[in-house]
């Protein structure tokens, strides 16, 4: 299994080698519209490869998914969170009233009485 995904990512950075390749000419790239440039006295022009704008362009997308899921389970992350203290304090509270239900008894019996 290792091997068919190594084998897939060979084909995948093959895949994008190829389109970089192939993209070489430089685009222009604006930054800010010509009506706000014009105010602000900027020239927000870069020219860039081709290539550097698809991939990073899939860098971005990449990113923002990331972030915009990460945003979106923080509410279940929140209720774990909640469920892991409740369960971890009715932890306490079985070994409190399991040694508090076996004081005074022998020893040898109480660690019978926890193991059912």
């Amino acid at each position: 299994m290792r091997y068919i995904r190594f084998l897939i990512l060979a084909a995948f950075g093959l895949a994008l080698v190829v389109v970089s390749v192939a993209n070489l000419g430089t685009v222009e790239l604006k930054l800010v519209p010509d009506i706000i440039s014009g105010d602000v006295q900027v020239d927000p022009r870069i020219q860039l490869p081709l290539f550097v704008v698809i991939l990073g362009s899939i860098v971005v997308g990449i990113v923002v998914g990331f972030a915009w899921e990460w945003l979106r389970e923080t509410g279940h992350r929140r209720h774990e969170a909640q469920l892991e203290r409740e369960c971890r304090k009715l932890n306490r509270e079985i070994k409190k009233l399991k040694s508090e239900k076996n004081e005074g008894k022998d020893e040898v019996l109480a660690i019978l009485d926890e193991a059912v």
